[in-house]
């Protein structure tokens, strides 16, 4: 991987990942299993101890499950019954119940967990994959955005030697304060959230007697949520008052007017504070997500606030949507110009998402009499809101727009854009497990010998859905015979003619990318 010049050696890796947070880990795993040489260069060595996102969806879970991480996940993870909206006298105004069986993913639609854990996890997952290395201590200081390859100039913390490495690619996973996003000229745009939030993390064995959901306090003075993130953790978020600071609440003492509400009976001895935090939460979107073969994933490209848990999840979108197309443009099977459906496709849905949480987020903490004129309205109504309820009771998220890798139907309600599900097969298998990496075929129609000849070669897979199965069901539904399930779980097609969909199947042959560990 080195090259020597005259003047200083230079370290070339086909992708170079700036940040190794869980967008970053994420990323570097997904182009190691397709034999992609990834180097990650974080300013850090160890993971950053303090909690942030806590919960993840059943979509976001499959991704973990494509890492080979589901099993780890699961030991760590805490499914959450739902939400329930309530007032400051803790009168429950709302309900939604989430399933905490698994969905049509495969896994329980909400899972509450600990950042730091689900970091540990990640990282020496990765460890494991012989492709991908990870390079702490490392802060990377510009990247030169023009010229092939790119150049990074990195400065080694421990003895503040810089040093050169070019790549290929390089993602920016470098979060809020993203020095890659600044390298390629792009700019955050406001959309117009701007709240200051303390966030407090308790442990205790102690019996709460809680429901078991996110309780989300709907309340103009302050708005507030308490959540039950693991077997003896628990968090709180309340909104900060403007004469406020992190430092009014540094002891239990201080706190304990604020979680009053939910410790009836709780001894203050059995509580162990882990820490109180002051986070602003902004909804932000990146005017532009690339320049070149220079990408933007994560916080860097969008931030999105609290209130519907996606914040983190978009980060792992952003790099299950992004690495396959990447890897096939690296083994020279996929045309560049697939690279440009990754904005394409994301940037509407990170947006959709962020519109979202910021609908909920403000019927829930608006001050004075629009506020409470909002939640009156609106909180009643709750699961008749387009996209709300979806997002509340069914954790399914918008279909990706049309891009060459997603060609929907002119006909409305179709599936191309949407998750095919993680239906269990005739083997005990899950269709993400059968598919693995792969673009795959889905069908209840017999495919011809020439058919089967086309997959093959393409490095596609076949799922025969049969009759009255969930597959079979779910294509019936559409009125289609078939689709295209592209390798990150997306169908990029479908329609009743099985030659053409055969023939959309891109060439993406696995045998020279999926590297096992």
């Amino acid at each position: 991987m080195t090259n020597s010049t005259q003047q200083e050696s230079v370290e070339h890796v086909p992708v170079a990942i700036v940040g190794g947070g869980p967008t970053g880990i994420t990323a570097a795993t997904l182009l190691a299993q397709y034999g992609v040489e990834t180097l990650v260069l974080d300013r850090w060595s160890q993971v950053y101890p303090q909690p942030r996102a806590v919960h993840l969806d059943d979509e976001v879970y499959r991704i973990l499950g494509r890492l080979g991480v589901a099993q780890e996940f699961a030991a760590i993870a805490w499914p959450a019954r739902g939400l329930q909206l309530i007032d400051r006298e803790m009168t429950v105004l709302a309900r939604f119940r989430r399933d905490t069986l698994v969905t049509r993913n495969g896994f329980p639609a909400a899972n509450m967990f600990d950042q730091p854990q689900l970091e540990e996890v990640l990282r020496t997952n990765l460890t494991r994959y012989r492709h991908a290395q990870f390079r702490g201590d490392t802060e990377v200081v510009d990247v030169l955005t023009t010229g092939s390859p790119l150049r990074l100039r990195v400065r080694n913390r421990t003895t503040g030697l810089d040093s050169v490495i070019t790549a290929d690619f390089v993602l920016g996973c470098d979060g809020a304060n993203s020095m890659v996003r600044r390298a390629i000229g792009a700019e955050m745009r406001n959309m117009g959230f701007d709240q200051r939030w303390l966030v407090i993390d308790i442990a205790t064995d102690a019996d709460l007697q809680q429901w078991e959901g996110v309780h989300q306090l709907c309340d103009d003075h302050r708005a507030g949520t308490y959540m039950r993130i693991g077997r003896d953790r628990y968090r709180w978020e309340f909104r900060m008052l403007d004469h406020e600071s992190v430092d009014d609440y540094a002891t239990l003492t201080e706190l304990r007017p604020l979680i009053a509400p939910w410790m009836r009976g709780v001894e203050e001895a059995s509580l162990h504070l882990i820490r109180t935090a002051e986070y602003t939460f902004r909804a932000q979107l990146a005017d532009r997500w690339r320049r070149g073969n220079v990408f933007l994933l994560g916080d860097a490209a969008h931030l999105t606030p609290p209130f519907i848990g996606q914040g983190m999840g978009a980060g792992l979108r952003d790099a299950m949507n992004l690495a396959w197309k990447i890897a096939g443009v690296h083994h020279r099977d996929l045309a560049p110009s697939v690279l440009d459906s990754y904005e394409t496709e994301r940037r509407p849905h990170a947006r959709h998402m962020i519109s979202l949480a910021l609908n909920i987020g403000r019927a829930m903490t608006s001050g004075g009499r629009i506020g409470a004129a909002a939640r009156a309205l609106l909180l009643p109504h709750l699961h008749v809101v387009p996209g709300l309820r979806a997002k509340v009771i069914d954790s399914r998220t918008p279909p990706l727009h049309s891009s060459t890798m997603v060609r929907r139907s002119l006909r409305p309600g179709g599936i191309a854009g949407q998750l095919c599900p993680n239906a269990l097969l005739d083997d005990g298998t899950r269709l993400d497990e059968h598919l693995g990496p792969r673009f795959g075929v889905v069908t209840n129609t017999a495919l011809s010998a020439a058919q089967q000849d086309t997959l093959i070669f393409r490095g596609a897979q076949a799922v025969y859905a049969e009759q009255g199965s969930d597959l079979d069901r779910w294509l019936r539904r559409q009125h289609v015979t078939g689709a295209v399930v592209r390798p990150d779980g997306t169908v990029m097609m479908a329609g009743r003619d099985l030659a053409t969909i055969c023939r959309a199947v891109p060439l993406f042959r696995r045998d020279h990318h999926h590297a096992h560990p």
